[in-house]
Formats: C-alpha cells, structure tokens, sequence
C-alpha cells in the first residue's frame, strides 16, 4: 500500500487530553478517533492489527477444539431476568426500551446468550465437554472511561464458554485455556504478562485467573510474592496480619479525645502506634440502605471486594445523619448499636486496641477483643500490603504493583445453567446441571497494550506478529529517478511475494519520512536514498533497532524477506 493513499495523519504533538503513552502514540499515529467518551472509531492500521490478533486468537481457540459461533450485540431483557442479572448489574448494563415496549439491553457479557444458544443441544451427557466462543462488539456503560483503548464503553472481545458434566472435566479443561492464553499473549508479543488469582465479581464462580501485564499506568494493583510464585489480585489476595503486641494487657478505660476523629490524629494524642488502633469504615446497603461497619487494624485499609463477597450484596459510602445511632469519628466495635459490623482478621489477637466509644469525643483504650467481644467473628477484608506475609510461603515478602488486564478466566460452576434451566441426562438418566468455563480477551485493549509495553518516545514498536505490515519501504528523493527505479522494483517484488509492505514515496523531508514511520511502527524499515544509491547500497533497519545494515540493492531483496522470516519466529 502506498502510504500518501493511507486515511488518516499523523502528527507530532501530544494531544493534552492523552495521559498514557499508548493512548497518545495511537492518536497521534491516526490508530484511532475520538467519538464519544470510551468510543472511538478504527483507522486501517489498528483493524489491521487487531485482525491479526484476532487470527492468534482464533487458532488458539481452535486448538483446544473450541467452536466460534456469534451472539446478538442485542438482547432481550428476559435472557438476564432468567439469570437474575437484569436486576443485579448496576448502571454498566444499558438498558432500553424499543418500539415495540420490549425491554432490551447492550450485551456487556454473553453468558445468558450461550446457554441459550445450546440449552436444547446439551440435553445428553454425550454431547460434553465442548467449548464456544466469539470476537464480538460489546457495550458496558464505564463510569471513567480511561487512557484510550485500555478502558472503554464499547469494545471488541473474545469470550468463550465451556460447559462439562463434572467438577474434574472442567478443571482439567481450564488447565488448557491457561495454557491457550499464555500462548496467545506470548505470539501477540506480551510475553511478561502473568497470571494471577482474582475475584469472580459479577461472574459468579469460585476460581478466577487475571492475565496482567506488569505496568506502572495499570488500572488494576497485583500483590506478588518475592520467594515464592504466588501472585494475586489486590482485591483477592488475603491479609496475613502479625501482631506483635509490643504494648501490654491493659483494663477497658474510656478516655476523652477532643476533637480527634482521624486515625493518625488518635494515635498521635493517645501516643500508640497505628497498629494497636481500630478503623471503622461505615457503608449502607443499596436495598435498604442499612448500615454496615467494617473494622479493620489502624495501619490498614478494607477491601470493598472481600467485603461485598461476604454480604453478597451491593452497598455504598455511609451517609452518617443524626438518626443513624453512629457517632462519625468514633464508631467502634464495643457496645455498638444500629448497624451490623464485621471485624477483619487483624485485629484478632490483640492484647491493648484504641477504638471509638461511640459517643462524641471520646474512645476506648485498652480493647482486648477476645476479652471484651468474647462472639466477636472474624473475616478477611482488609487489602494486602508491601512488606506483609505471603500466604503461601509465610515469608514477610509481598509487593504491590500496578498492572493492565489483558485477559481473564473463570470457573463460573452452575450458577447459569441452574437459573437457566439448562439439563442433561446423564448415564443413569439422572438430570444434572452442566458446570461452565468462562474466558475472555479484549482485543482492542491487548492491542493497546502491547503498544504501552513496546514503544520509544518516537512510536510504537510492534512485533512482526500483530505488525500491521511487515515492511516500511522508504524512498527518500521520490524525484531521483535512479532512487525512484530501484525503490518501486522492491515494493513490487515484495508485493508479489506476499510480504505485507507500506510505500512511502511521497516528496516530504527526511524528518516527516521517519517521523511517520516511527508512528507506524513497523518492524523492518528499507530506505533507498540518492547517497546510499551511488554506492548501489540500500539501508535495512529494524524499528527496535537491534538491526541496522547496508546491502547491495541486488541482493536487498532477498534480506529483506530473511529478516521478516526470521522476526516472525521470535
């Protein structure tokens, strides 16, 4: 293709609404188009991309006898009423009314639709274990839509959906999507990504994997082991807490603290660590808006996740009014009335705890939960931190970083073959509900991150696998004739080849030439100019810039196409 015919142009200037590299490189190379907030058009060069991840995926999918099917971007309001999704998802899950004053939705997730898809097909145990899957559009109405293609509105993804008669089938089939997407991220050139354990969400199931890849813009924060290779999502990871108790057994006293509310304003008047403190978060249901506290040690902080598992059930930031019985600022768990609580692991344990007295201006010092709160329960709910025990291999080694998802996979059990009706026959006649697999990618975002993990200040640097050409045919001097010659007789040659090649052969300096094909991102660059020509040389370069040669134009060809033979099989 000939690059002055390419839709789209580029430019050198960070656009000021662009925080991450990748968002800003695919703008400025004309990746994409801002349409709405989280919706952007593609331009060729990422539908060139991102059909060839697709590809990858495709074989990967294939490979473990997976069967590519479609479902409607639009579905009708009963498939996740039959679920009870409808009612469930918040806000992220459009829904509308058409002409005809049915109730209808954007497809955010395809769960429902699968089963419906094979319900009356799996009615006999010997039609299992088989796998579906699509590369389909969605829509999932994102409340902060960020950092260009990394979190969007609308977006293209691969979802599958396995359905298996037994707890060990399905396992033994996970094992094997594991497997896949690590393939997948290894070919599509994100071969650091790790796979870490995670909460279900709104999926259900009990067994969930994030594939992240390692990032300081992620989105999401992955607590890794230092010794050993457990790694876990922030919000799934447990918090092993030591309690040291440097301060003594101590009686249950009231003291009075003016105007001291915060945690580090306590300790500081009390003269305790932070450690030997109680911090109470207060929340309030969506049904019903009844209150919840969470009480978690002073140092640290209460994973919503953990806390929404245990509930089971949506809730929100408190709002404290007088009516409430709570005394903002000094809730605690001892003697507290009008609202449920849950006190974290921590916090067991503790010879001498500072905690609010709930009432104005005063708190309790020397708490001693088994001793003051001899029901008191207690649940893990607090986050993990830097320095805290690994819960594998008992070490004082965790680490926090940041990290983008780029794909994810769960053990969803029965939850929507049972709200949906879904049976079969099993050897004995016996009815059973099939167990499901669920495993998705966001192409758009893989693509995005590829380019966040592979790129210079000057533009991305894509692996000759998802590269949307192989070849950047520079011709540099378009009206020197001998240059013209030699650089048109290469891109046809390559043409008929088969190679994928961009031709620049526009009359622009040198400096817009390698600009925009910094932009590109291509991984073999081949540059005819009047001066390399006069010593019947060409110029051979990769983007990474790991290679970098002069050869005889007689014989450019034919290196040309041994270097993109061999950048292909890294």
């Amino acid at each position: 293709m000939k690059l002055e015919k390419l839709i789209g142009d580029r430019f050198k200037e960070k656009p000021a609404d662009c925080v991450i590299d990748s968002h800003a490189l695919m703008v400025r190379g004309s990746y994409i188009k801002h349409v709405a907030n989280g919706i952007f058009s593609s331009y060729t060069i990422l539908r060139r991309i991102t059909r060839k991840i697709e590809q990858i995926i495709r074989e990967e999918m294939d490979a473990i006898d997976g069967q590519e099917v479609l479902f409607p971007v639009v579905l009708p309001a009963s498939l996740w009423q039959e679920s009870g999704r409808f009612e469930s998802v918040g806000a992220e899950l459009l829904r509308f009314t058409d002409r005809n004053k049915s109730q209808m939705l954007l497809g955010m997730t395809h769960e429902e639709a699968a089963v419906q898809l094979v319900r009356e097909y799996g009615v006999s145990y010997a039609k299992y274990p088989f796998m579906i899957y699509q590369i389909q559009t969605k829509f999932r109405d994102e409340a902060r839509p960020r950092g260009g293609l990394i979190r969007v509105r609308e977006f293209t993804m691969k979802d599958a959906y396995s359905f298996h008669t037994s707890q060990q089938d399905l396992d033994e089939y996970y094992k094997k999507a594991h497997r896949a997407y690590e393939k997948i991220f290894e070919r599509a050139g994100l071969g650091q990504t790790v796979s870490v354990a995670s909460d279900s969400g709104m999926m259900g199931g009990s067994v969930s994997h994030e594939f992240m890849l390692l990032c300081p813009i992620g989105e999401d924060s992955i607590v890794i082991c230092n010794s050993c290779d457990y790694r876990a999502n922030l919000e799934a990871a447990e918090c092993i807490a030591e309690n040291e108790n440097r301060i003594a057994l101590a009686e249950l006293k009231k003291v009075k603290t003016p105007g001291q509310k915060t945690i580090e304003d306590v300790c500081n008047y009390l003269g305790l660590p932070a450690e030997n403190s109680c911090k109470a978060v207060v929340y309030q249901k969506n049904k019903d808006d009844k209150y919840v506290v969470a009480f978690t040690r002073g140092d640290l902080d209460i994973s919503e996740t953990k806390l929404r598992n245990i509930l089971k059930e949506e809730f929100h930031p408190a709002v404290i009014t007088a009516e409430s019985g709570l005394t903002a600022g000094y809730i605690g768990p001892y003697n507290l009335k009008g609202a449920e609580f849950y006190l974290d692991n921590s916090l067991k344990g503790i010879n001498n705890i500072c905690c609010g007295a709930n009432e104005e201006e005063y708190h309790y010092t020397g708490l001693n939960m088994e001793r003051d709160l001899t029901d008191a329960k207690y649940f893990d709910i607090s986050k993990a931190q830097s320095g805290g025990i690994c819960p594998v291999c008992g070490k004082k080694e965790l680490a926090v970083s940041r990290g983008i998802e780029v794909g994810n996979i769960f053990q969803l059990g029965t939850k929507y073959t049972k709200s949906m009706n879904m049976q079969f026959a099993d050897e004995n006649g016996q009815l059973n509900y099939p167990i499901m697999g669920c495993y998705g990618i966001g192409v758009g975002r893989l693509a995005a991150s590829v380019c966040e993990a592979r790129h210079d200040d000057y533009g991305p640097i894509w692996p000759m696998a998802i590269a949307p050409w192989q070849v950047h045919l520079c011709c540099m001097r378009a009206d020197d004739a001998q240059v013209k010659a030699a650089a048109d007789e290469m891109y046809e040659k390559l043409l008929s080849s088969g190679t994928e090649v961009i031709y620049d052969d526009r009359l622009v300096s040198a400096g817009v030439m390698f600009s925009d094909a910094d932009l590109l991102g291509v991984p073999v660059r081949v540059i005819f100019s009047p001066r390399n020509m006069k010593e019947g040389l060409c110029e051979i370069v990769t983007r990474d810039k790991t290679v970098s040669k002069k050869v005889k134009t007689d014989e450019a060809y034919d290196a040309v196409r041994a270097l993109v033979a061999e950048l292909l099989q890294r």
